[in-house]
This record gives structure tokens, C-alpha cells and sequence, in this order.
């Protein structure tokens, strides 16, 4: 980004999530929420768009936008449709397509839209609303349904990913689908607690994934790395960080939650919370197989590289690393103190 012509213009646009997410955080009444929803997917728009010469970039943004306009006839209704509606904000099944294709824009775009603004704000609406879902039973079954189906879904693509970037895109997707099905029996609480947890560790992927890039000359199919852990000593560990936490593995931050929702919807006893359950269960499989599998070829099978890019990669330098230090303390930690 340090020789992009329209740097200025990125970081005029960086601004934009930053003002309008707290407006949707902190709104105590439907019109603050509703500008702040709109004003985040304005800032998805522009961030997304922003290397406009590039025809994918155009089409991703075309996507992003049809896709999320379902919320403008759905803003009035309740229950169902205001599913419908956080639905293509949070890019659950049937409305999941305009996420991985958002890897287009830069990296840290990326971080920013599947970490904390855009795609978590149907989850917060959801929870914001938590009351209305509690009349009919018959929504929550929808919730939780549309939530598991949606974390299964997204694993098993994840799966038959190359692009670097979209298995992790993939992989948000996958997790909240974990936060709508939370939602959907009736635990909302633990859904913004993932959320949380979520945005620390999918921030570190992503970032990891573009020192990588950044070092490989724009190189994102994983198939044309390999090799690359003794140059990218560093970041190989950040990454190791963050996939252990998406997995959930013992003890890191995403541990603390995805755990608890399984736990959860297990003891619901209905045969939504079972459906939950055993989906989310298996898609945790699909998730560790996908995010060892990146870690792999990326950095510990023999290199599919050129020499020439070899020579040139270097790791981390100290302002993208240190970022990456904060996120993987965040990664570990946070989950245990809160």
C-alpha cells in the first residue's frame, strides 16, 4: 500500500467504519442503529471498491451491494425477515457469496469487514433485538437452523479453497453461522461473546496472511508457497496462533466460547439445539482440517516457489508485527479473562 497513488483516499476510508460502528454499537434507539447498519455497509462499499481498475474488485463490490440491499424492504418487519435482513449483512447460506469474494480489496479491508464492522453487525442487530425472538418459537428454530447450516456450509468450502485469503473469509462465515445458532437457543450473550473473541483471532489471520502476500509479491494461491517457515519464523507463529484459537482448541481464546455454544445447544434437548450440535460439531472438523492444511502448504511442505522470490521474502517488519503481537495476545488471553 506504501506505493498505491490513492493512499490518502484508503485511509479517508479507513475512517468511515471507525465512526459509523460505534454509532451502531452505542445506538439506544432504531434510528442511531439503523445509520450506523447503513454506514457500515457504505464504508464495506467504498473500502471494497477502493483498487477500482480491477474488474473482480468491481464485481465483488456489484455482489456485495445487491446482496445487502435485501435489508432495506426487511427493516420494518419482524422476527423472520429481520433474520432475512442480518442474513445478508452476516453472509449466512444464501446470502454468503459477496464474503469471500470481498477478499479483492487490500488485506487490511479484509481484517476490518470479517474481524469487527460489517459482518458482525447482523449478529448485533440480532442480539439488540433479542426480545422480539423470544415470542415466536418458530424463529428461533429458523435462526438456529439458517446458523447451523450456514457454519457446515462454509467449512466444507472451506476446504477446496487455494486462495489463502478466501479459506479464511470461508472460515468467518463458518463462525458466524456458531453466533446465529447461539442466538437461535436463546443465547445471545454467548453469541456477542464469540463475536468478540472472533474479531481478535480472524484479525490476526488475516493480518499474518497479508505479511505473507505483501513478501510473496501478491501471491495468495497457497499451492505456489511452501517452505516459507524458516523465512517467516514470526509470522508462522502468529498464524499458528490464530488457527489454534479458530479451532478451538484448548485453552486459547476461541475455546472459551465455540465450546460453550456447543455445550449449549446440547443441553437444549430439542431437536434444533441436537441439529446445532452435531453440524457445528462436525464443521469443527472440516475447520481444523482446512486451517492446518493452509499452515502446511504455506510454510512446512517443500516450496513450489521461484528461488528468486525466496531471496527476496522477509518477515513481518516491525509496524505490521507489532499489531500482530497485540492480536495474538488477544488471541490467547482474552477469552480466559473475560
Amino acid at each position: 500500500m506504501s506505493e498505491d497513488p490513492h493512499s490518502p483516499l484508503f485511509m479517508c476510508y479507513l475512517s468511515i467504519p471507525t465512526f459509523f460502528t460505534p454509532m451502531l454499537v452505542t445506538g439506544d434507539n432504531s434510528l442511531q442503529l439503523f445509520l450506523g447498519w447503513e454506514g457500515v455497509g457504505l464504508a464495506s462499499y467504498l473500502l471494497i471498491h477502493f483498487w477500482f481498475t480491477r474488474l473482480q474488485a468491481d464485481k465483488a463490490t456489484t455482489k456485495t451491494m445487491a446482496v445487502n440491499l435485501m435489508r432495506l424492504n426487511a427493516i420494518t418487519l419482524i422476527c423472520i425477515l429481520l433474520l432475512i435482513s442480518a442474513a445478508g449483512k452476516s453472509a449466512q447460506i444464501g446470502s454468503h457469496t459477496w464474503s469471500p469474494d470481498d477478499m479483492e480489496g487490500p488485506t487490511p479491508v479484509s481484517a476490518s469487514i470479517h474481524a469487527a464492522t460489517m459482518v458482525t453487525a447482523g449478529i448485533f442487530r440480532i442480539a439488540r433485538c433479542s426480545p422480539l425472538f423470544e415470542y415466536p418459537p418458530m424463529a428461533l428454530i429458523v435462526i438456529t437452523s439458517a446458523g447451523a447450516t450456514t457454519s457446515f456450509l462454509a467449512a466444507t468450502t472451506g476446504i477446496l479453497q487455494n486462495d489463502l485469503k478466501r479459506v479464511i473469509a470461508y472460515s468467518t462465515c463458518s463462525q458466524l453461522g456458531y453466533m446465529i445458532f447461539s442466538c437461535g437457543i436463546s443465547n445471545y450473550s454467548v453469541s456477542v461473546f464469540h463475536l468478540m473473541n472472533h474479531a481478535f483471532f480472524k484479525a490476526l489471520l488475516f493480518l499474518s496472511v497479508g505479511s505473507v502476500i505483501h513478501a510473496m509479491l501478491d501471491e495468495q494461491d497457497m499451492r505456489k508457497m511452501g517452505g516459507l517457515a524458516s523465512s517467516f519464523p514470526f509470522t508462522y507463529s502468529m498464524m499458528l496462533m490464530g488457527n489454534l484459537s479458530l479451532i478451538g482448541f484448548p485453552f486459547p481464546t476461541g475455546f472459551f466460547s465455540k465450546d460453550v455454544i456447543l455445550e449449549l445447544a446440547y443441553t437444549k434437548y430439542t431437536i434444533s439445539g441436537n441439529f446445532a450440535f452435531w453440524l457445528g460439531s462436525v464443521s469443527i472438523l472440516f475447520t481444523s482440517y482446512y486451517s492446518f492444511r493452509s499452515l502446511f502448504l504455506t510454510f512446512l511442505v517443500p516450496t513450489n516457489s521461484f528461488e528468486r522470490d525466496i531471496l527476496r521474502c522477509h518477515d513481518a517488519p516491525i509496524p505490521m508485527a507489532i499489531p500482530l503481537i497485540l492480536l495474538a495476545l488477544g488471541s490467547l488471553f482474552v477469552g480466559y479473562l473475560a
